[in-house]
């Protein structure tokens, strides 16, 4: 106690014949002491809480226009994710493939979905679904009403270049004249309509304007293809604990969508 009170500065108690009993700062100071404690304990309780709990800020990016199945699937990864023992932020970002990927490389999102390059050696592709596309051209086309369309057919056309599908020679179409360019789904829908062009879109996008008599697919068989879309990270970024759960219950809810 001595050595307590020298350390303060001051007397914290009055001891000897007549008793012991505390001074006025000495009850001050068991009064704060007492309130050190009952914070320590209350320190440990949120420190061993914290123990499984997942935490911190999630940014996801999206691609544009995806179909409303995939983000079935995305909405329920993220209700098996709140399930978890969790208090964490998402963001959600929807935007092009190029720009996606940007995103990831600054480190402006942790993880992202879409129909990427995979060219960029810093981040890493998973599978996650692969999407119908189909080369279309409008009721106005020359080609509309062709029952059999052929390589002259094709050739001899206006087709709709797609720098964010980052085509490549296995593809079954590819246009030898371009004059219409489009990084986004829309802008292809609108340059198809047109009668002007033909072009590739994602059947769920053509679907109501084909219903409609509007569209109409190009030798499905042959010229259709599937596109293989990824779930992306940075490979240089160490996950953290939220990021992996997030990613599992990804991989889970797609996974059960593929065994329906």
């Amino acid at each position: 106690m001595a050595k307590l009170e020298t350390r303060l500065g001051y007397r914290l108690c009055e001891r000897g014949k007549a008793g012991f009993h505390l001074t006025p700062k000495g009850e001050r100071v068991l009064q704060a002491t007492r309130k050190l404690f009952s914070s320590i304990e209350v320190f440990k309780g949120e420190a061993l809480g914290m123990a499984d709990t997942l935490l911190g800020e999630l940014s996801i990016g999206l691609s544009e226009s995806l179909d409303s199945q995939v983000l079935e699937r995305v909405a329920h990864a993220i209700g098996l994710f709140r399930k978890r023992n969790q208090a964490v932020q998402i963001d959600l970002l929807s935007a092009m493939p190029a720009e996606l990927e940007r995103r990831l490389l600054q480190d402006q999102l942790h993880l992202a979905i879409g129909y990427f390059s995979g060219q960029q050696s810093s981040l890493d592709y998973h599978p996650l679904f692969s999407e119908q596309q189909q080369l279309y051209c409008a009721k106005s086309h020359p080609l509309f009403g062709v029952s059999k369309v052929t390589q002259a057919h094709l050739d001899a056309c206006d087709g709709v270049r797609y720098p964010y599908r980052f085509v490549n020679a296995a593809e079954p179409y590819l246009p030898g004249h371009s004059t219409g360019r489009t990084e986004q789904v829309e802008g292809s829908l609108a340059f198809i309509l047109s009668g002007a062009h033909i072009g590739y879109l994602p059947q769920h996008i053509a679907a109501p304007w084909e219903a409609r008599g509007l569209l109409r697919p190009l030798e499905p068989q042959r010229l259709g293809h599937n596109v293989q879309f990824h779930l992306t990270n940075h490979r240089g970024r160490q996950p953290s604990e939220a990021q992996q759960a997030l990613v599992e219950d990804l991989m889970q809810a797609f996974a059960d969508a593929s065994n329906d």
